[in-house]
C-alpha cells in the first residue's frame, strides 16, 4: 500500500530547517544586550534592563495590510518587512516606550526559502533601525488554508518604560506646537484605496515611472521608523502620535486631554507626490482619514523646546495646540 508522507500534504520540514539556516545571520545581526540564548529554543528570552524604578512591559502588535500583496505580485519581499516591524514599533513609543525585542509570525501556503529569507532580512532590518532585537517568530505552512503564491505576517513587539512617564495626555497644554516628521510614503495604511484607485481605476503599472522611479518601488518604500529620533528627544516631548490608519485627524486626538484639540495648518503639511497624484481622484476629507499624507509622526512639544526638537531632527511645525474640544482641526 503506498504511503503518504507531510511532504505529500504540501509541508516540506526540509524545507522549513534550511530556511532557519538562512535566516540565521540576519536574526544574529539585531543581538543587543539583554538577549539570552539564541534562535532555536523554544522561546525567546530577553533579561529586563535596570535602572527603572517603576518598569512597565508594554506590547504591541500589527500587520502590513495589503500592502503585502503589492509586494507578492510584484515578487519584491525585501521591504515589507521592515513595515512590519515599523508599524509595531511606532506604535510602543507613543506610550514612550523602547522597544527590546520582536517576534515575527509568517504564514504561506507553501513555504519558498528564498522568498521567506528575503522577508525576515527585512524584518531584522526593521529591528536594527528599531534598536531592538528579533528572539523568535514562527512560520507556518498551511496548504487549503492560503492560496498557493500567498503569504501573511504578524508582528509582536515588546519594551519597556517608566510608569509614570506612562501618561503623556496629562503632560499636554494649550499652547504647545505641533512638529511632523516626515513619512517616507504611504507607509502601510490606506492600500486597499491605493490599488483599487492605481490599477483599477487609473490602470496603471508597477513599471510604470512615477517621481523618477517605478511606480512600485515607490508604494514599497518601507514605513520610516522613529525610535532613534524618539530616543535623541525623548526629553522635550510632551506627547507623540504615530499617524497610521485614520489619518492626522483621528491619530492625534488620541494623546489630547478632552478640553484641548489640535489646530493643523493644511498649507504647512510636506505632502508626498503620491498624495498629490491620488488626491485627483479623492475628496480630499477622505484623503486625510485614509493616508498620512506626508506626516508619519508628531510631536507634541513645549515652545521652550522647539529650536532644540527641530534642530535635532528633520521635523517642522505644522500646528499648535489650543482650549476646545477635543479633537483635530485641518485648517
Amino acid at each position: 500500500m503506498a504511503t503518504l508522507s507531510y511532504k505529500d500534504a504540501g509541508v516540506d520540514i526540509d524545507a522549513g530547517n534550511s530556511f532557519v539556516e538562512n535566516i540565521k545571520p540576519h536574526v544574529k545581526s539585531t543581538m543587543i544586550p539583554g538577549v539570552l540564548g539564541g534562535i532555536g529554543s523554544f522561546a525567546g528570552a530577553f533579561e529586563l534592563p535596570t535602572g527603572y524604578k517603576e518598569p512597565v512591559i508594554l506590547a504591541g502588535t500589527d500587520g502590513v495590510g495589503t500592502k503585502l500583496k503589492l509586494a507578492i505580485d510584484s515578487g519584491k519581499f525585501d521591504t515589507v518587512g521592515i513595515d512590519l516591524v515599523a508599524m509595531c514599533s511606532n506604535d510602543l513609543i507613543c506610550n514612550f516606550g523602547e522597544p527590546l525585542f520582536f517576534l515575527d509570525y509568517y504564514a504561506t501556503a507553501k513555504l519558498e526559502v528564498e522568498e521567506a529569507t528575503a522577508v525576515v532580512k527585512g524584518i531584522a532590518q526593521g529591528c536594527i533601525r528599531s534598536e531592538c532585537a528579533l528572539i523568535g517568530g514562527e512560520t507556518a505552512e498551511m496548504p487549503g488554508m492560503y492560496k498557493e503564491g500567498d503569504f501573511d505576517l504578524a508582528g509582536f513587539c515588546v519594551g519597556i518604560a517608566e510608569k509614570s512617564e506612562l501618561n503623556r495626555v496629562e503632560k499636554v497644554k494649550s499652547g504647545d506646537i505641533l512638529i511632523a516628521l516626515p513619512s517616507s510614503g504611504i507607509h502601510s495604511n490606506g492600500f486597499s484605496l491605493v490599488r483599487k484607485l492605481l490599477f483599477e481605476k487609473l490602470e496603471m503599472k508597477f513599471e510604470d515611472q512615477f517621481d523618477g522611479k517605478p511606480l512600485i518601488e515607490t508604494l514599497l518604500e518601507p514605513t520610516r521608523i522613529y525610535v532613534k529620533e524618539f530616543k535623541a528627544n525623548k526629553d522635550k516631548i510632551s506627547a507623540l502620535a504615530h499617524i497610521t490608519g485614520g489619518g492626522i485627524v483621528e491619530n492625534l486626538p488620541r494623546v489630547l486631554p478632552d478640553n484641548l484639540k489640535a489646530v493643523v495648518h493644511k498649507d504647512k503639511i510636506q505632502v508626498l507626490p503620491i498624495f498629490e497624484l491620488m488626491s485627483k481622484h479623492v475628496e480630499e476629507s477622505e484623503m486625510y482619514r485614509a493616508f498620512n499624507m506626508g506626516v508619519g509622526m508628531i510631536f507634541v512639544v513645549d515652545p521652550s523646546n522647539v529650536d532644540a526638537v527641530l534642530t535635532n531632527t528633520d521635523g517642522y511645525v505644522i500646528g499648535q495646540i489650543e482650549e476646545g474640544e477635543r479633537g483635530c482641526d485641518i485648517v
